[in-house]
């Protein structure tokens, strides 16, 4: 039952982990994009900055809804 246990501790630990690295890529690669496309057209930065801020805000909800069940799963197992 132990090792039961300790191996879904560390399923939920890289679970996190790949959810923060995941979160992490999107929002750099987001923002890699954005930056570009304002170099590019900047009379549209405007719109392109609230399309980016709003895509952010759902990538981190991802990540934090990510981390929530990877917790949840920790705390099940007990």
């Amino acid at each position: 039952m132990l090792l039961e246990a300790a191996i879904g501790v560390m399923g939920a630990g890289i679970g996190a982990g790949l959810v923060a690295i995941g979160a992490g890529l999107g929002i750099g690669n987001l923002a890699g994009k954005a930056l570009e496309s304002m170099a590019r057209q900047p009379e549209a930065s405007g719109n392109i900055q609230g399309a980016m801020v709003l895509t952010a805000a759902f990538i981190e909800g991802v990540a934090l809804f990510g981390e929530v069940v990877c917790l949840l799963a920790v705390l099940a197992g007990k």
